[in-house]
């Protein structure tokens, strides 16, 4: 998990549900969603928060929570450049992914 700055801070965030891939297990979701934070994501001044969620129906969410909404979206169109953000990408099950983008709005 990611903290960083002031929770005042916080002025948008990305919330993205999914299902692994048939064959891939939590273990190695978090181990490459640890060094994705280490090598990446630790790296975005203004994130705050990055971390996982599991529900009771098996699917998990990945929530960043940053300094706007247009900084959250920015974040997570650099995973498609970063080689170990695309290695975690590839454990999703893509048919199951469902992001969203949200403005703190109190």
């Amino acid at each position: 998990m990611i903290t960083n700055n002031n929770i005042n801070s916080i002025g948008g965030l990305e919330f993205a549900t999914f299902k692994l891939k048939e064959g891939v297990t939590e273990a190695h979701l978090i181990e490459l969603a640890q060094q994705v934070e280490q090598k990446f994501l630790s790296q975005q001044d203004e994130l705050i928060l990055h971390f996982l969620v599991r529900g009771s129906d098996g699917s998990y969410a990945d929530v960043a929570i940053a300094s706007s909404q247009e900084k959250a979206e920015e974040y997570c169109q650099q995973w498609l450049e970063d080689d170990i953000a695309l290695a975690y990408l590839e454990l999703l099950d893509k048919e199951s992914v469902n992001m969203t983008f949200w403005t703190r709005i109190n």
